[in-house]
């Protein structure tokens, strides 16, 4: 494709705008609109995040995951903690999520610190999740090389044999984590790239303080 072509690609945000007046005190309670609002415009995944890691040296990765849960805590997501993400987490606990709901011309980021959710949490998440999944948890080395997928079909369609009718066990290398945010930004598309970005920061009393940005 032509990259003068690209360069032209364009859209003018016009469908809401944002005023420090206009959002809660609370970010969390400001996510949860948003969320909400999200949820109504039927947008393609709405639960659908970026969640960006590093290594100890500040290699960065990035990729898609689903937000499965939040409240004042933070953000919740499951995966295998032998993941590459899962990895960087481990040595290196801070993280962020980029949500974009393109429906509404809204992006929210957030930064924080990641810790594992408890045992418990994880179990209950695992056993809520159709069948075929909890299989699917088990049976793949997630970000591991593998020879090819016949091998990881021939082996979930073994185990789901296996576990007909019984209980899947949760693989001890499978569950939960939390973001405990530290940043939130909720922008807002507006015309002529003069966005709306409204900050939250933590402060070292555990407030949140809110301030506009520059787009």
């Amino acid at each position: 494709m032509d990259q003068t072509d690209i360069q032209n690609i364009r859209n003018e945000y016009q469908a809401a705008k944002l005023s420090e007046s206009d959002t809660a005190a609370d970010p969390i309670k400001q996510f949860d609109q948003w969320f909400k609002e999200a949820l109504a415009s039927q947008q393609h995944e709405p639960t659908a995040m970026t969640l960006a890691t590093a290594t100890p040296d500040g290699r960065p990765s990035a990729r898609i995951v689903l937000m499965k849960g939040f409240d004042k805590e933070g953000f919740s997501f499951y995966t295998n903690y032998l993941s590459r993400k899962g990895k960087e987490i481990a040595k290196n606990p801070l993280g962020a999520l980029t949500f974009f709901w393109d429906t509404l011309e809204r992006q929210v980021r957030i930064e924080g610190t990641i810790e594992k959710l408890s045992r418990e949490e994880s179990e209950k998440y695992f056993h809520s999740r159709p069948n075929g999944s909890q299989v699917g948890a088990v049976v793949s080395p997630q970000s591991q090389e593998i020879p090819g997928r016949e091998g990881l079909e021939k082996k979930w369609n073994e185990l789901e044999a296996q576990y007909a009718g019984k209980e899947v066990p949760k693989p001890s290398h499978w569950g939960g984590y939390i973001l405990k945010p530290r940043m939130i930004e909720f922008w807002q598309g507006r015309p002529s790239r003069l966005h709306d970005r409204i900050l939250y920061k933590k402060t070292d009393n555990q407030n949140w303080k809110k301030v506009r940005l520059a787009p």
